[in-house]
């Protein structure tokens, strides 16, 4: 038996080789779609992550015969400690190949950074924030990943189960197909729910009218989700940081708004065009022909994931949802798109689950965190 060698990260070179890590374990998966090299860069980037500055986060390598065998990241988000009283290690980025003294050795190195810090828990996989990846994959390993999810080989989760971690949280996730025609009942209630409510549907004419909704949303994700369990509220820093980092991708179609009599924002949807095929051409570079991809994948594409929702707790359950959907319809018939995908959602959040259910959704993902104390 090989000994396990664990190894923190430090230098750039050993940085690229965790970031490289998965895309070699992957390389010949049809369904792994690889992050952007600069955005993984970016992450661990004090300058560039905002959670950095109040959180700790460590990386580190495993290797076996030479080899490296596996990754995990370890992070503290003194923030959640603060305003929610969590005291625990979020553990994420964590890849292995299919051997149980490598998983072990890399939980082992995240339940020691626990016990260093006097912390009695960890979790994961996780990222600093609500907003980052998170859920390990139990079910859904032969669809195609998407650029918010992630995606893991069958055996982790045994691995993890063997270790003695139990399940934390689970999500599940959806796929719709799209009919060919609204039935008229959706048709007449999404008009009533307007007229009742005097809503209105905004209709960008360029990008940058969007711009001044984006704050407004990210203050009504505070608002949507603030009740769900570990929800911390999103910082200036992260709100300036995602605009800077997802507002390139956005089109001004697959964006809906929706504000009352008073101009005021009620509810938001962001959707996209699925790059995750994009992504698998271009091996995680935007450059010299990543970028292309994008730009076809954002022209023509059957397919589109759902990536944000956020409704005023005040219109919860009163039909917003509808007019939502039957705004999705319209302009994804226009474009092409058959397929949806939803984004994670909490298993616990039945509110935003309820979108979905008159449209037959297929439950074709799960994934879930998982914890240990000691």
């Amino acid at each position: 038996m090989s000994a396990i060698f664990i190894k923190e990260v430090k230098s750039d070179n050993e940085l690229m080789e965790f970031i490289r890590f998965p895309m070699d374990l992957y390389k010949n998966n049809k369904n792994f779609v690889p992050s952007l090299i600069t955005d993984e860069k970016q992450i661990w980037n004090k300058k560039e992550n905002p959670a950095l500055q109040y959180s700790e986060a460590r990386q580190f390598l495993a290797y076996k015969n030479g080899k490296i065998a596996g990754r995990i990241a370890v992070i503290i988000n003194k923030k959640e400690e603060a305003e929610l009283g969590i005291r625990k290690v979020r553990f994420g980025w964590i890849d292995f190949i299919d051997d149980g003294e490598v998983s072990k050795a890399l939980i082992e190195t995240a339940v020691n950074f626990a016990k260093e810090n006097n912390i009695s828990k960890i979790e994961g996989p996780m990222g600093f924030t609500n907003l980052d990846k998170a859920g390990m994959l139990v079910h859904g390993f032969d669809e195609i990943a998407t650029m918010i999810g992630i995606y893991n080989f069958d055996y982790y989760p045994k691995h993890l189960e063997n270790l003695g971690l139990t399940k934390e949280k689970e999500w599940v996730e959806y796929e719709i197909k799209f009919p060919e025609v609204l039935p008229e009942k959706i048709i007449k209630f999404n008009e009533l729910v307007k007229e009742k409510y005097k809503l209105k549907v905004l209709n960008f004419r360029t990008k940058n009218e969007i711009l001044p909704y984006i704050d407004p949303m990210f203050r009504l994700l505070d608002e949507t989700y603030k009740n769900l369990s570990t929800y911390t509220p999103i910082t200036e820093e992260q709100i300036k940081t995602y605009k800077e980092k997802y507002f390139p991708f956005i089109n001004k179609d697959y964006i809906i708004c929706i504000v009352d009599e008073q101009n005021t924002l009620i509810s938001f949807a962001i959707t996209m065009p699925s790059y995750s095929r994009a992504l698998q051409k271009s091996k995680g570079k935007l450059f010299p022909f990543g970028w292309w991809y994008f730009l076809q994948a954002g022209k023509k594409n059957d397919r589109a994931n759902f990536y944000l929702i956020g409704i005023h707790p005040e219109y919860q359950r009163r039909g917003v949802t509808s007019i939502i959907f039957k705004e999705i319809f319209d302009r994804f018939r226009k474009k092409g798109v058959k397929h949806l995908e939803t984004n994670p959602e909490l298993e616990e959040n039945k509110a935003i689950q309820l979108l979905w259910q008159d449209y037959n959704p297929v439950n074709h993902k799960r994934r879930r965190t998982y914890s240990m104390e000691f």
